[in-house]
Protein backbone atom coordinates (compact mmCIF):
# COMPACT_ATOMS: atom_id res chain seq x y z
CA UNK A 1 0.00 0.00 0.00
CA UNK A 2 0.86 3.41 -0.60
CA UNK A 3 -0.19 6.85 1.00
CA UNK A 4 -0.08 9.99 -1.37
CA UNK A 5 -1.16 13.76 -1.36
CA UNK A 6 -5.14 14.00 -2.82
CA UNK A 7 -3.38 16.59 -5.71
CA UNK A 8 -0.90 13.82 -6.23
CA UNK A 9 -3.50 11.15 -6.59
CA UNK A 10 -5.94 13.15 -8.66
CA UNK A 11 -3.02 13.58 -10.79
CA UNK A 12 -1.89 10.23 -11.31
CA UNK A 13 -5.50 9.21 -12.24
CA UNK A 14 -5.25 11.42 -14.82
CA UNK A 15 -7.48 14.47 -13.76
CA UNK A 16 -4.90 17.19 -15.01
CA UNK A 17 -1.29 18.87 -13.97
CA UNK A 18 -1.05 18.87 -9.97
CA UNK A 19 -1.63 22.47 -10.57
CA UNK A 20 -5.12 22.48 -12.18
CA UNK A 21 -5.95 19.40 -8.81
CA UNK A 22 -4.66 21.61 -6.53
CA UNK A 23 -7.46 23.88 -8.02
CA UNK A 24 -10.13 21.32 -7.72
CA UNK A 25 -9.72 20.69 -4.45
CA UNK A 26 -9.78 24.22 -3.37
CA UNK A 27 -12.88 25.04 -4.86
CA UNK A 28 -14.63 22.01 -3.22
CA UNK A 29 -15.04 19.66 -6.20
CA UNK A 30 -12.97 16.52 -4.70
CA UNK A 31 -14.87 14.18 -1.99
CA UNK A 32 -13.15 11.28 -0.04
CA UNK A 33 -16.05 8.86 1.51
CA UNK A 34 -18.83 11.80 1.15
CA UNK A 35 -16.72 14.28 2.55
CA UNK A 36 -15.55 17.23 0.37
CA UNK A 37 -11.45 17.47 1.09
CA UNK A 38 -10.32 21.43 0.26
CA UNK A 39 -6.36 20.78 1.55
CA UNK A 40 -4.53 18.94 -1.36
CA UNK A 41 -1.99 17.98 1.12
CA UNK A 42 -4.08 15.57 2.67
CA UNK A 43 -3.08 12.23 2.52
CA UNK A 44 -4.89 8.93 1.90
CA UNK A 45 -4.20 5.32 1.45
CA UNK A 46 -4.60 4.35 -1.98
CA UNK A 47 -5.70 0.59 -1.92
CA UNK A 48 -9.13 0.55 -2.49
CA UNK A 49 -9.85 4.28 -2.15
CA UNK A 50 -12.87 5.49 -3.39
CA UNK A 51 -13.43 9.46 -4.14
CA UNK A 52 -15.70 11.50 -6.11
CA UNK A 53 -15.17 14.27 -8.44
CA UNK A 54 -17.31 16.77 -9.66
CA UNK A 55 -19.78 14.26 -7.88
CA UNK A 56 -18.58 11.37 -9.48
CA UNK A 57 -17.71 8.43 -8.14
CA UNK A 58 -14.00 6.74 -8.92
CA UNK A 59 -11.43 4.21 -7.29
CA UNK A 60 -8.08 4.74 -7.49
CA UNK A 61 -6.26 2.31 -10.18
CA UNK A 62 -2.33 2.14 -10.45
CA UNK A 63 -2.78 0.99 -13.65
CA UNK A 64 -6.38 0.73 -15.65
CA UNK A 65 -6.68 -2.45 -17.60
CA UNK A 66 -9.95 -2.28 -19.88
CA UNK A 67 -11.75 -4.11 -22.65
CA UNK A 68 -13.94 -1.87 -25.51
CA UNK A 69 -16.18 -3.55 -28.10
CA UNK A 70 -14.86 -1.30 -30.81
CA UNK A 71 -17.50 -0.20 -33.17
CA UNK A 72 -16.61 0.00 -36.41
CA UNK A 73 -15.28 3.14 -38.32
CA UNK A 74 -12.43 3.79 -35.56
CA UNK A 75 -9.08 4.19 -35.79
CA UNK A 76 -6.28 2.16 -32.90
CA UNK A 77 -4.26 5.60 -32.98
CA UNK A 78 -3.87 8.27 -30.77
CA UNK A 79 -3.36 10.34 -33.54
CA UNK A 80 -6.27 9.22 -36.05
CA UNK A 81 -6.40 11.17 -39.50
CA UNK A 82 -9.69 9.84 -41.30
CA UNK A 83 -11.76 8.42 -38.45
CA UNK A 84 -12.32 9.09 -35.04
CA UNK A 85 -9.98 7.51 -32.50
CA UNK A 86 -11.03 5.04 -29.92
CA UNK A 87 -9.92 6.72 -27.05
CA UNK A 88 -12.59 9.11 -27.62
CA UNK A 89 -15.01 6.72 -26.55
CA UNK A 90 -13.25 6.59 -22.79
CA UNK A 91 -13.35 8.91 -19.97
CA UNK A 92 -10.82 11.90 -20.75
CA UNK A 93 -8.87 11.30 -17.95
CA UNK A 94 -7.59 7.66 -19.66
CA UNK A 95 -5.88 9.85 -22.23
CA UNK A 96 -3.81 11.70 -19.94
CA UNK A 97 -2.89 8.61 -18.17
CA UNK A 98 -1.50 7.29 -21.90
CA UNK A 99 -3.91 5.00 -22.47
CA UNK A 100 -3.15 2.96 -25.31
CA UNK A 101 -4.63 0.10 -27.52
CA UNK A 102 -3.12 -3.26 -26.89
CA UNK A 103 -2.35 -4.05 -30.69
CA UNK A 104 -4.29 -2.63 -33.27
CA UNK A 105 -8.02 -3.39 -34.76
CA UNK A 106 -8.48 -2.23 -38.90
CA UNK A 107 -10.77 1.16 -38.67
CA UNK A 108 -13.47 -1.40 -40.19
CA UNK A 109 -12.93 -4.32 -37.72
CA UNK A 110 -15.21 -4.47 -34.61
CA UNK A 111 -14.56 -6.42 -32.02
CA UNK A 112 -12.68 -7.01 -28.83
CA UNK A 113 -10.08 -3.87 -28.26
CA UNK A 114 -8.01 -4.19 -24.96
CA UNK A 115 -6.47 -1.02 -23.94
CA UNK A 116 -4.20 -0.03 -20.87
CA UNK A 117 -1.15 2.24 -19.45
CA UNK A 118 0.70 -0.39 -18.01
CA UNK A 119 3.82 -0.87 -20.67
CA UNK A 120 4.59 -4.47 -19.12
CA UNK A 121 1.38 -5.73 -19.94
CA UNK A 122 1.05 -4.07 -22.93
CA UNK A 123 4.07 -5.72 -24.25
CA UNK A 124 3.19 -8.74 -22.64
CA UNK A 125 -0.03 -9.11 -24.31
CA UNK A 126 1.03 -7.95 -27.92
CA UNK A 127 4.51 -10.32 -27.63
CA UNK A 128 4.16 -13.22 -30.10
CA UNK A 129 6.30 -15.65 -28.22
CA UNK A 130 3.12 -15.64 -25.75
CA UNK A 131 1.43 -17.52 -28.36
CA UNK A 132 -1.74 -15.99 -27.04
CA UNK A 133 -4.77 -16.93 -29.21
CA UNK A 134 -7.40 -14.38 -30.90
CA UNK A 135 -10.22 -15.22 -32.52
CA UNK A 136 -12.31 -13.69 -34.89
CA UNK A 137 -15.54 -14.24 -36.73
CA UNK A 138 -15.09 -13.55 -40.44
CA UNK A 139 -18.12 -12.72 -42.68
CA UNK A 140 -17.10 -13.61 -46.36
CA UNK A 141 -18.31 -12.57 -49.59
CA UNK A 142 -18.33 -16.00 -51.15
CA UNK A 143 -19.41 -19.27 -49.85
CA UNK A 144 -17.65 -20.79 -47.23
CA UNK A 145 -16.30 -24.12 -48.38
CA UNK A 146 -14.25 -27.42 -46.48
CA UNK A 147 -11.64 -26.56 -49.53
CA UNK A 148 -11.52 -23.00 -47.88
CA UNK A 149 -11.47 -24.23 -43.99
CA UNK A 150 -8.54 -26.87 -44.66
CA UNK A 151 -6.81 -23.94 -46.83
CA UNK A 152 -6.58 -21.77 -43.99
CA UNK A 153 -5.70 -24.78 -41.53
CA UNK A 154 -3.17 -26.08 -43.68
CA UNK A 155 -1.41 -22.38 -44.18
CA UNK A 156 -1.58 -19.71 -46.91
CA UNK A 157 1.45 -17.84 -48.37
CA UNK A 158 0.93 -14.48 -47.77
CA UNK A 159 3.40 -11.47 -49.69
CA UNK A 160 6.45 -10.51 -47.53
CA UNK A 161 5.84 -13.57 -45.37
CA UNK A 162 9.37 -15.96 -44.92
CA UNK A 163 6.71 -18.62 -44.30
CA UNK A 164 2.84 -20.02 -44.60
CA UNK A 165 0.70 -18.59 -42.15
CA UNK A 166 -2.01 -21.03 -40.71
CA UNK A 167 -4.95 -20.67 -38.59
CA UNK A 168 -4.66 -22.54 -35.37
CA UNK A 169 -8.27 -23.76 -35.31
CA UNK A 170 -10.98 -22.91 -38.51
CA UNK A 171 -14.29 -24.08 -38.94
CA UNK A 172 -17.71 -22.97 -40.53
CA UNK A 173 -20.61 -20.88 -38.71
CA UNK A 174 -22.44 -20.08 -41.94
CA UNK A 175 -22.65 -20.36 -45.62
CA UNK A 176 -20.96 -17.06 -45.37
CA UNK A 177 -19.25 -17.00 -41.94
CA UNK A 178 -16.19 -18.56 -39.96
CA UNK A 179 -14.33 -18.35 -36.72
CA UNK A 180 -10.56 -18.26 -37.24
CA UNK A 181 -8.24 -18.75 -34.76
CA UNK A 182 -4.61 -17.30 -34.96
CA UNK A 183 -1.38 -16.60 -32.53
CA UNK A 184 0.81 -14.24 -34.81
CA UNK A 185 -0.93 -11.11 -35.03
CA UNK A 186 0.57 -10.20 -38.73
CA UNK A 187 -1.00 -6.75 -40.48
CA UNK A 188 -4.04 -7.33 -41.66
CA UNK A 189 -3.89 -10.92 -41.09
CA UNK A 190 -7.41 -13.05 -41.22
CA UNK A 191 -8.38 -10.41 -44.21
CA UNK A 192 -5.13 -11.72 -46.06
CA UNK A 193 -5.01 -15.18 -45.16
CA UNK A 194 -8.69 -15.13 -46.88
CA UNK A 195 -7.39 -13.33 -49.64
CA UNK A 196 -4.82 -15.91 -50.34
CA UNK A 197 -7.14 -18.96 -50.00
CA UNK A 198 -9.30 -17.34 -52.75
CA UNK A 199 -12.21 -15.76 -50.95
CA UNK A 200 -12.67 -11.84 -49.46
CA UNK A 201 -13.75 -10.92 -46.35
CA UNK A 202 -16.82 -8.25 -46.25
CA UNK A 203 -16.61 -7.94 -42.42
CA UNK A 204 -14.55 -9.02 -39.77
CA UNK A 205 -15.24 -9.16 -35.74
CA UNK A 206 -12.39 -10.15 -32.75
CA UNK A 207 -14.78 -12.31 -30.41
CA UNK A 208 -11.80 -13.86 -28.16
CA UNK A 209 -9.29 -13.19 -26.39
CA UNK A 210 -7.18 -16.18 -24.97
CA UNK A 211 -9.90 -17.33 -22.21
CA UNK A 212 -12.28 -14.33 -22.23
CA UNK A 213 -14.84 -13.85 -24.20
CA UNK A 214 -16.77 -10.92 -25.64
CA UNK A 215 -19.94 -12.06 -25.40
CA UNK A 216 -19.71 -12.89 -21.72
CA UNK A 217 -18.43 -9.13 -21.15
CA UNK A 218 -21.95 -8.01 -22.15
CA UNK A 219 -20.82 -4.96 -23.70
CA UNK A 220 -22.59 -2.90 -26.48
CA UNK A 221 -20.71 -1.93 -29.62
CA UNK A 222 -18.66 1.62 -28.12
CA UNK A 223 -19.11 0.24 -25.07
CA UNK A 224 -15.88 -0.37 -22.43
CA UNK A 225 -15.34 -2.13 -18.96
CA UNK A 226 -12.60 -2.96 -16.39
CA UNK A 227 -10.86 -6.45 -16.31
CA UNK A 228 -10.74 -7.63 -13.05
CA UNK A 229 -8.24 -10.51 -11.53
CA UNK A 230 -10.21 -13.61 -13.07
CA UNK A 231 -10.69 -11.63 -16.31
CA UNK A 232 -7.25 -10.56 -16.79
CA UNK A 233 -5.83 -14.15 -16.25
CA UNK A 234 -8.28 -15.97 -18.80
CA UNK A 235 -6.36 -13.38 -21.02
CA UNK A 236 -3.58 -15.73 -21.36
CA UNK A 237 -5.72 -19.08 -21.24
CA UNK A 238 -4.82 -21.25 -24.21
CA UNK A 239 -7.67 -21.95 -26.51
CA UNK A 240 -9.32 -25.15 -26.12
Amino acid sequence: MSKLTLDRILQTQGFGTRKWCRELIADGDVSINGETVTDYRSAFETDGLEFSVFDEAHRYREHLYIVLNKPADYECSRKPSHHPGVLSLLPEQFALRDVQPVGRLDHDTTGMLLMSDDGAFIHAQSSPRRHIPKIYVATTHDPVTPELVAHLLGGVKLHDEPAPLAAISCEMLGTHQLEIVLEQGKYHQVKRMLAAAGNHCSALCRSQIGGLKLDALGLAEGEWCYLNDEQLSLLTAAHP
